[in-house]
């Protein structure tokens, strides 16, 4: 395994240059358990394709251009829509094997952007083992969601940006599944900043592995499945998370859900659950800031179908 430093993320910067946003940075209060609570959001939901994951897919394929091979990669969706509009820009073929229980509003979004996709399996890893199967068969280029240094890499640019944005060295709170967002912003920090992971108590990947010092597997029940329903921890996100002290909190799913709609009906911001897990540690008061301090929360997807909010 190839250890990720900061200069691995700023290459992945220069690479990505103009083919994504710069998403904003919004300073604002939101009610806490105690009142008003001060924090940043980083508004990373704006991304093109809804979700951080795109800035990964598209590093991973600008880092060998000369690479023309068909992709396949398995996703519960944020990471297959990416995957998706990445090959779109790219002009590659792409292949996103999906398990059945995958929204159809992700669905329709990679085929929106091009994308075959299959189904296979009623999990996350069911369509990760055919994906793996299918890659041998067509002698295909695999993308991963969470397990490849470009990828994480890409996704640590987010990490760079939010220096950029906000003084001084607040701590920022991501959501995590796989982890590829939280090892990617801890790689851009480096050990200067501090990550924290909030984590659906349905679905404790990060808090599992720290825990017992390796990845393990972990039973998933949580209405952010879809976005973070990986069974393990990615190797190259524990590294990174034990490297750098990256922590875990857990949130429940309905403290999840009141963060959700509180971000519609206070600031008319449209997530999907993962989108809300960070913001869910602040309002349940399972994450309680210092005197003084505004954290960042990550607002890292919007790809829902808008009748459940």
């Amino acid at each position: 395994m190839r250890r990720l430093y900061r200069s691995d993320v700023r290459a992945a910067k220069l690479r990505l240059g103009r083919h994504i946003r710069v998403t904003p940075v919004f300073h604002t209060e939101v009610t806490g358990p105690a009142g008003p609570v001060k924090v940043t959001f980083k508004l990373e939901h704006l991304q093109h394709g809804g979700t951080f994951k795109v800035r990964g897919s598209l590093n991973a394929l600008l880092e060998t251009p000369a690479d023309d091979r068909p992709v396949v990669i398995a996703s519960g969706g944020n990471a297959g829509i990416a995957a998706a509009l990445a090959c779109a820009v790219r002009g590659r073929a792409c292949t996103v094997v999906v398990p059945e229980s995958a929204p159809h509003t992700k669905v329709a979004a990679m085929w929106a952007y091009g994308a075959e996709v299959l189904w296979y399996g009623t999990t996350y890893a069911d369509a990760h083992r055919y994906a793996d199967e299918l890659t041998a068969e067509r002698e295909a280029l695999q993308l991963h969601a969470y397990e490849l240094p470009a990828v994480v890499a890409g996704a640590g640019v987010v990490g760079l940006e939010i220096e950029r944005q906000v003084r001084g060295r607040p701590p920022v709170l991501v959501a995590v599944g796989g982890g590829g967002l939280a090892a990617g912003i801890s790689a851009a920090f480096g050990a200067r900043g501090r990550v924290v992971g909030v984590e659906p108590k349905g679905a404790p990947t990060l808090n599992a592995a720290l825990t017992a010092g390796r990845p393990v597997d972990v039973p998933v029940n949580t209405i952010a499945a879809d976005a973070l329903g990986a069974t393990r921890i990615g190797d190259i996100p524990l590294e990174l998370a034990q490297r750098y002290g990256v922590g875990s909190v857990l949130v429940s799913d309905d403290a999840i859900a009141m963060a959700r709609e509180y971000l519609w009906r206070e600031f008319r911001i449209v997530v999907e659950p993962a989108g809300a897990t960070a913001l869910a540690a602040i309002q349940s008061g399972m994450y309680v800031p210092a005197v003084g301090e505004r954290p960042v929360i990550v607002l890292c997807g919007a790809n829902t179908d808008l009748g459940t909010l």
